[in-house]
């Protein structure tokens, strides 16, 4: 006669595949939010890297308060453009006046 499974060990073998796949489920859904915030926080002016505060705790209530009360840079900038002050320079360009 065959040595057969007991059924308690199907039991826990089909418990670990179901948390090996939420576990999965978990990773991909914060790598999600992170890149979603980082063009979130780029499209605005900020920093990008602000989106890896989302993985330390309140850190997603702190962002989305700075989103919604702060000033962002590109609202400084466009008011600048439209007040016609100095615009800052371009990204790779010298910023020391030619002689």
């Amino acid at each position: 006669m065959p040595m057969s499974y007991p059924s308690h060990y199907a039991a826990w073998h089909a418990f670990a595949g179901f948390f090996a796949f939420i576990w999965l489920f978990v990773l991909v859904a914060v790598v999600f939010t992170i890149v979603m915030y980082w063009r979130i926080f780029s499209k605005a002016g900020y920093n990008g890297a602000l989106s890896l505060l989302t993985l330390v705790p309140l850190g997603s209530l702190v962002l989305l308060i700075l989103l919604a009360f702060g000033e962002w840079p590109i609202e400084q900038e466009l008011r600048r453009f439209r007040t016609g002050g100095p615009t800052p320079p371009m990204p790779g360009t010298s910023v020391t006046p030619a002689l």
